[in-house]
């Protein structure tokens, strides 16, 4: 759920668009003028402002501006008649998002708000290089082996200068997340970041979308456009899968890397450009090259610094820690719990070879969470959710006594040579949950309603990887006062 603030003198239009966009499930709040407007603004800390161009007192440009004086990162979009265009043109030259023409279709508006909530969650969430803090409203890049250890460096040592960054990994290795850090950590990081998927973009529209252009230049140019390049002016570009980008448009890459200038589509004036990049790809971009779909001396270009990733496979010392990260977040949602995972559910993960990376581990550890049950997660369902068969069975579900005879049933029908010891880790486990659970986490009153001595509860635990809370852990220090 983002946080939107409309700012129009037009009550009508108010209310019918914060319905609309409650209904999506956002948080709406509303105001009549620019003044009003700042005045909730401080306060509300929306993710992205909605604002007629034409206000009563304050004009839509001034509270822009104020606006993004109070934080740079804020995305605008700029609502105005069709008798205004222009101003809208320069609102978005000051780096409003974009702007709609009034009247709008309502898919329209939804489609260009999406793009914008997206651009407002890569450049003001923030990138944390560790996982050791608990505040999980962040973005985390985890793993203590040396390769991630030498990325932190790479970042810490590239982030503060102004060149090009080329981060390079397979999918799902967190390439995005590296380049919010690269930006998050740079001089420019109180400067517009705009972000360009050269894969999302119809290649028909891809050069507009990042050049802009001017009224005429083709059909249904009614107005003069400014691309997102020119929209970053002193910031940062993130040009995302750019091995996938049209050869015609690395042309223009390259000239804006070379001559800090570009120029838009029907246009003649060239237009000066400040702009850092940072380009991500999964591609061979040598093999690439080879193939004749891109351009040498643009690679040559990019790879000032390369940024790569390693997969998941090359790094399975990171697996504990990164699942340890996702059951605690998963864990805030509601509906789920953290009740940890077993040696063999660690194992399992181990022994995978993740071709879809930190992404598929990331899925496979919610499927798990979905469906166990609340119990810690066991290979067997380690195993389920990536094969993905795991189904809910209504029947087994009608008593916890049905679910544990299927529970053993599967494992003894899967072959594994341990079934007796990983059952009774299992059964163990979820039994261990349980007492937690009605003591609140209060280790000492589970040792009791266990019939076991506290040290023999906590040895079990640590054997089997049960973990508790930041909660649990401050009612046990409770016990010893």
């Amino acid at each position: 759920m983002a946080k939107i603030l409309i700012v129009d003198d037009d009550a009508a239009l108010r209310i019918s668009f914060a319905k609309i966009l409650q209904g999506e499930g956002h948080n709406v709040q509303s105001a009549a003028s620019g003044e009003a407007g700042i005045e909730i603004y401080t306060s509300f800390n929306p993710d992205l402002v909605i604002q007629d161009v034409r206000l009563p007192g304050m004009d839509g440009l001034e509270t822009f501006s104020r606006m993004k004086e109070l934080d740079p990162s804020v995305q605008s979009i700029i609502m105005t008649a069709y008798g205004t265009t222009e101003t809208a043109i320069t609102a978005t030259s000051m780096g409003a998002f974009d702007y709609l023409l009034k009247p709008f279709e309502i898919p329209e508006m939804l489609e260009l708000i999406g793009k914008a909530l997206e651009a407002s969650r890569f450049s003001r969430k923030k990138v944390r290089l560790d996982a050791d803090s608990e505040d999980l409203d962040v973005d985390a890049i985890i793993g203590g082996s040396r390769a991630m250890q030498n990325l932190y460096k790479s970042i810490g040592r590239v982030a503060p200068t102004d060149a090009l960054v080329l981060v390079r990994g397979e999918s799902g290795t967190g390439k995005e997340l590296v380049a919010r850090a690269v930006f998050q950590h740079s001089m420019r990081s109180d400067k517009p970041f705009v972000v360009i998927n050269c894969v999302a973009i119809p290649e028909t529209l891809l050069e507009s979308e990042l050049f802009g252009y001017e009224r005429g230049a083709f059909t249904g140019a009614n107005t003069r456009k400014i691309g997102r390049i020119e929209q970053a002016d002193g910031g940062t570009v993130f040009l995302d899968e750019i091995g996938d980008m049209p050869l015609s448009i690395q042309a223009k890459i390259l000239r804006l890397l070379q001559e800090k200038s570009i120029e838009r589509i029907g246009g003649r004036e060239t237009i000066p450009i400040d702009v850092r990049i940072i380009a991500a790809t999964n591609r061979n971009l040598e093999q690439a090259i080879n193939d004749g779909l891109f351009r040498e001396d643009l690679y040559y270009r990019l790879k000032v610094v390369t940024l790569p990733l390693p997969p998941l496979r090359e790094r399975l010392t990171d697996l504990p820690q990164l699942t340890e990260y996702f059951l605690r977040r998963l864990s805030t949602v509601p509906g789920m719990s953290n009740p940890g995972i077993s040696r063999s559910g660690l194992l399992a993960l181990q022994e995978h070879s993740w071709p879809g990376n930190v992404r598929e581990l990331a899925n496979c550890i919610q499927k798990a969470l979905i469906f166990n049950r609340g119990a810690p997660i066991s290979a067997e369902d380690i195993q389920s959710a990536i094969k993905g068969d795991r189904s809910c069975n209504t029947e087994a579900a009608d008593s916890h006594e049905n679910h544990g005879v299927e529970i053993i049933r599967r494992t003894l029908s899967s072959g594994d040579e341990n079934a007796y010891a990983n059952l009774m880790d299992r059964f163990s486990s979820m039994v261990i949950t349980e007492a937690l659970s009605m003591c609140d986490g209060n280790r000492s009153k589970a040792s009791r309603l266990l019939g076991m001595s506290r040290p023999t509860l906590l040895s079990r635990m640590e054997r089997l990887g049960l973990r508790v809370s930041a909660k649990v852990s401050s009612d046990n220090s409770s016990e010893k006062n």
